[in-house]
């Protein structure tokens, strides 16, 4: 009989025989003279950590080459490895057996030498590790999943313990392979472990369609064990095919995954063979990881090493990223960065100021604005500790306002032909980006000096006034605005002054002239200059006459006649200009666009709490609501975002036009009908769906009867509502989609909504095939689902509520819907998650009935309702998944009684189906198998304490019964 079956025969008795005594000799050993006992002390030292291991590899292989015939010797050896193949945990002495047992094989490797009459010797040297490795071959297939373990661990040690050039027979390679394949396959994770880290050799990073690398594409995709995938991240080679499945590992559900798999890439992968999208996902999602070990692992390994890649330079770093695109992800990596640095003087290394600390206006760049932004906001929140030097990197606020402003006045304006030149557009995209970054400077300066605030002030006024600065700074610039004056009064009056002088500027503006007046005037000053040529000739005749009086008189009356005629002159050049300065009131979209956009940034900063003043009145009156019905669909979207953001500051404003945002979300074009939506989710996160109850009813002399009709038509109202989002979760638009999903898991979570039936719909969103690519949309309700349940037992009851409508969705789905592909196993198992009283934040106190409770007496229900049916054996898996209270009570006794009726429907369906069975079948006797006896927990626990001990005893068992 086979070693391995009797090993699996007596399987039940192997840890029984580990608990004899720790030396035994063995006395029963076939070979001559001292290789008996050499080979016995060498196992049995070998059990033991502290023993030299090299030494009785020496011993050992000393003795083997005194040896002609070798085969005995390989039989003994494999005899006394069997005892540790057998043995499936992880006990130190198994390891220790194994681990020299490697030594041992690998020390007859010979290096590669290229001389043909020593390759004879090399292959004897060779004899003994291929024998090991075709006995282990031979056993990768054995019934023991103990025996299958430790032969593909020993093929993994023994092949990793080779040198880099090491020849094997191609033929035995050829096996190996073959047989790690069929391992990585096992049912046992530590088989797959040890066979994935035994492939890790075979594989040839050069072809595409290497079935290891298949094999490992494979695993990382599909495993359902997270150490496996750990392992195979361990040790699959990047390359242009498995990089993308290396990279996806960094979303794995496992913390340690995503650790390793981040550790790959940063040990293992160039920057440049990643792109810069994935780049910026790699810092993004790594750096706000919910895990602080995987956050340490990218700024401790992942971040240091693209920085040696790029010699150290921090801004070609920031260059790879492409920051224009990702501001926030980079400077979030530059704070990861900067919180490593270990001085001052290693963070400023990156910008360079002039005397006056300033970057030259030539010298500007994405990156070393970005930079320079991103340090100064770092050490102002390091407060007190960080002011020495933030004032060696900010110049004084009354300087930097005239950098600011001689900066963002010089960005170039574009014509709608320049606009077509990418060229010319990218110019004008990195001037303002760098705008924008010199803007979010502003923030961290010292403004408490009143001298250098003021001034600050009115450049931000004048800059928001030039017509030619940008859109997109225009909210940023009033935010700042806001953010430096200190009374709530003179924000708004300051903001609404600049809007109206933007609305309506100050322009020269030319009047018709009457052509009467105007020869009127130039023929009175012709007179005064014929009346001026008199005067001085008469003065000179006065003069030679010695008249000197008269000459006096004279020269009084040409100076009144020459203010006379530059008066008529002045008149005159006025009238044939005809300029006049008045406030002329502008309405093209692009003004527009700009006050609008000034407007959403003041009422999104003022505090909803001082409710709308006047002036703030008056903007909506004159500005926002005539926006709304814009023909230009920009200026419409953000009328209706102020609208919306006003909305919040008034509840009588909100009522007054919510008709008109619900007509806004489906009537406009797509981005306008996600603005209205928006604001009408912000609105019922506000107020709630009671939003219509503070609307005043309309005044009639029969009061009790149009008080149930108002309040039937406020039920109508968030009926309507309701209809609607529960309609925009079908919708073709996936944004549209994404936000409806969104907006409900945020009142869900708040409380406004309690709906069993939306909640289903968001779970069947969750696992719809038709949103896989919808990542914003899987993330939310990914999150929403976790915390929505976790945060009370009442929304823990509207899941359980949700659990059959939605399976019976699933279960009913036709062929033809993306619902049938859908996994209802899995759907099953988040439900019993979800609804686990161990998952609450805060545990209630203990209840009579639970969650779980509940739910298995409506899954006992559905399973009575058709025994018959295919969904039954979900149902009493899922029932095997619950934490049932088992104390007694009267829901513990119903849920007893439905068991027992559930037992009594299934045995009868059972005898009636055998009965049929064994009518039909031809009477063959059948010979049934004894049952199985399942060993209880305690003799399970027993077992594995017997076996912390050595080899020793098991080996020796066997020597005597031979």
């Amino acid at each position: 009989m086979n070693f391995f079956t009797i090993c699996k025969f007596f399987e039940k008795d192997l840890y029984d025989l580990f608990s004899c005594n720790l030396y035994l000799c063995f006395s029963n050993i076939n070979m001559p003279g001292d290789s008996d006992l050499e080979i016995e002390e060498a196992f049995r030292r070998a059990q033991k950590a502290h023993n030299n291991k090299a030494k009785l590899v020496a011993s050992l292989k000393n003795r083997y080459n005194k040896l002609e015939d070798k085969t005995e010797f390989h039989e003994e050896f494999v005899r006394c490895l069997k005892y540790a193949m057998i043995i499936y945990t992880r006990e130190p002495a198994v390891e220790n057996v194994i681990d020299f047992v490697t030594r041992f094989a690998a020390s007859f490797e010979t290096p590669v030498n290229e001389n043909p009459d020593e390759e004879e010797e090399e292959e004897d040297e060779n004899e003994f590790l291929n024998f090991l490795l075709n006995f282990l071959l031979e056993s990768h297939g054995a019934n023991s999943h103990a025996v299958r373990f430790r032969a593909c661990q020993l093929v993994n040690k023994l092949l990793g313990s080779l040198s880099e050039n090491a020849q094997i027979d191609d033929d035995l390679w050829d096996r190996i392979h073959e047989a790690m394949l069929i391992r990585v396959t096992d049912k046992y994770p530590n088989v797959r472990i040890q066979a994935a880290l035994a492939m890790s050799r075979l594989q040839d990073p050069s072809k595409s369609d290497d079935s290891v690398f298949l094999a490992y594409m494979l695993l990382l995709e599909n495993d359902s064990n997270p150490e496996v995938r750990r392992a195979v991240l361990s040790c699959i080679a990047p390359s242009a095919t498995t990089l993308s499945k290396i990279y996806k590992r960094t979303r794995d559900v496992k913390e340690k995954v995503r650790k390793l798999a981040y550790q790959v890439l940063a040990e293992k992968v160039h920057i440049r063979a990643l792109s810069i999208a994935q780049r910026v996902s790699l810092l993004h999602e790594g750096l706000s990881d919910s895990a602080d070990s995987v956050k340490e692992v990218v700024k401790t390994h992942l971040l240091p090493a693209w920085l040696r890649m790029q010699q150290g330079d921090v801004l070609q770093l920031l260059h790879r990223l492409d920051v224009e695109n990702c501001a926030e992800t980079a400077v979030t990596t530059l704070q990861a960065i900067f919180s490593m640095a270990t001085s001052p003087d290693d963070l400023q290394n990156g910008v360079r100021l002039d005397e006056r600390k300033r970057i030259p206006v030539d010298s500007l760049t994405c990156e070393n604005v970005l930079y320079w932004r991103a340090l100064c906001e770092f050490v102002k929140n390091k407060g007190n500790e960080g002011e020495e030097l933030l004032e060696r990197l900010l110049p004084e606020t009354a300087i930097f306002a005239e950098y600011l402003y001689s900066y963002l006045k010089s960005i170039t304006q574009l014509s709608e032909e320049q606009r077509a030149d990418m060229t010319q557009l990218e110019m004008v995209m990195t001037q303002e980006f760098i705008g924008q970054q010199l803007i979010l400077l502003v923030g961290c300066l010292d403004t408490s000096e009143e001298g250098g605030r003021k001034r600050m002030v009115a450049v931000l006024q004048e800059i928001l006034l030039m017509p030619n600065t940008p859109t997109s700074l225009i909210g940023l610039l009033v935010e700042k605005l806001i953010g430096i004056l200190r009374d709530d009064a003179q924000k708004i009056q300051m903001v609404a002054e600049i809007i109206s002088d933007v609305r309506e500027p100050i322009l020269p503006i030319s009047e018709p002239v009457d052509e009467n007046e105007k020869r009127r005037k130039q023929v009175k000053l012709a007179e005064v200059r014929v009346q001026i040529m008199e005067a001085k000739q008469t003065l000179e005749e006065c003069i030679s006459c010695q008249d000197f009086s008269r000459a006096a008189e004279l020269k009084d009356s040409i100076s009144q006649l020459e203010e006379l005629k530059n008066q008529l002159v002045l008149e005159a050049s006025q009238s044939a200009d005809n300029i006049k300065e008045q406030r002329v009131e502008k309405s093209d979209a692009k003004t527009l666009l700009k006050c609008l956009t000034m407007c959403a940034e003041l009422f999104k900063q003022m505090n909803i709490k001082r409710g709308i003043c006047p002036t703030m009145n008056a903007l909506i009156e004159s500005l926002i609501l005539p926006g709304v019905s814009n023909p230009n669909p920009a200026v419409r979207n953000m009328a209706v975002i102020c609208l919306g953001t006003a909305a919040l500051h008034s509840k009588d404003l909100a009522n007054t036009h919510l008709v008109l945002l619900l007509q806004i979300t489906q009537l406009d074009e797509p981005k306008i009908r996600i603005s209205a939506l928006r604001a009408l989710v912000d609105q019922l996160l506000l107020n709630g769906l009671n939003i219509l109850q503070d609307k005043p009813a309309p005044v009639s002399q029969d009061d009790s009867n149009e008080q149930p009709e108002h309040q039937a038509e406020e039920e109508s109202t968030v009926q309507s509502i309701l209809k609607m989002l529960s309609d925009f979760l079908d919708s073709e638009i996936c944004e549209l989609r994404t936000e409806t999903a969104e907006g409900l898991a945020k009142l869900m979570y708040c409380g406004r909504i309690l709906s069993p039936k939306l909640l289903s719909r968001l779970v069947l969103l969750w696992y719809n095939p038709v949103t896989e690519d919808d990542q914003r949309l899987r993330h939310c309700l990914g999150v929403f689902l976790q915390l929505y349940a976790r945060a009370s037992r009442t929304n823990q009851e509207c899941v359980e509520e949700s659990f059959l409508p939605t399976m019976r969705t699933l279960f009913n789905a036709p062929v033809t819907s993306p619902l049938s592909e859908v996994d209802t196993s899995n759907v099953a198992e988040l439900f019993v998650e979800l609804t686990r009283p161990s998952a609450l934040v805060q545990p209630a106190a203990v209840q009579a009935v639970s969650v779980h409770d509940s739910l298995a007496v409506r899954v006992c229900n559905e399973i009575l309702r058709d025994t018959s049916a295919p969904e039954v054996r979900l149902y009493c898996k899922t029932l095997s998944w619950l934490e049932i209270n088992t104390e007694p009570g009267p829901a513990n006794s119903d849920l007893q009684l439905l068991l027992k009726d559930i037992l009594q429907v299934l045995f009868r369906e059972l005898v009636v189906a055998y009965l049929l069975l064994a009518f039909c079948s031809d009477e063959e006797n059948v010979p049934e198998e004894p049952p199985s006896v399942r060993p209880s927990r305690r003799a399970k626990m027993a077992a594995i304490d017997k076996t912390k001990q050595d080899l020793t005893a098991l080996m020796n068992q066997e020597a005597n019964s031979s």
